[in-house]
């Protein structure tokens, strides 16, 4: 071996090496094949993937400012951590949380488009729910407020 050098866009090492019979060089890459198991709602397990990650994300993530190459860094990043963390497995409601932070931090449009799939809503008052606790108060002027009764709207234009 005449060099080797980390290469972190693929998580490997690359080395360069030189055949001793003929004196030739040529880079092999060596990576560690750590796999990660997701355990899904209903007990099953699956292999991580990846690229089911960035199409999620992406699909979450259409017609927003964040693009394509965005969502393959978080998703890098998201399995970078998950790796670094040592864990063999996590629970797919694990893993969602953790996808929706890191889209929370970085289109809140995006966020609530996972949140919609990820959390199931039953109903417009969650959805409504979901946004509330993302947003700043006041920042939509008023247009998610629960309707006031009409006694107290009667009252108001009264005065």
């Amino acid at each position: 071996m005449t060099d080797s050098r980390d290469a972190v866009e693929i998580n490997a090492i690359r080395r360069r090496r030189e055949c001793c019979q003929c004196m030739r060089r040529f880079t092999t890459f060596e990576t560690v094949d750590l796999s990660l198991q997701v355990k899904k709602r209903d007990g099953t397990f699956e292999d991580f993937l990846q690229e089911k990650l960035i199409n999620g994300m992406d699909a979450a993530c259409r017609h927003t400012r964040v693009s394509h190459d965005q969502v393959r860094a978080l998703a890098y990043k998201i399995k970078a951590d998950l790796m670094s963390r040592g864990v063999r497995e996590i629970a797919s409601r694990e893993l969602g949380d953790i996808v929706m932070q890191h889209l929370q931090e970085t289109d809140v449009v995006a966020y609530i488009r996972f949140a919609c799939v990820y959390k199931r809503f039953k109903d417009v008052g969650e959805l409504l729910e979901a946004i509330q606790s993302i947003a700043p108060q006041g920042e939509f002027g008023g247009a998610f407020k629960e309707p006031e009764n009409e006694e107290t709207t009667h009252a108001v234009e009264e005065k």
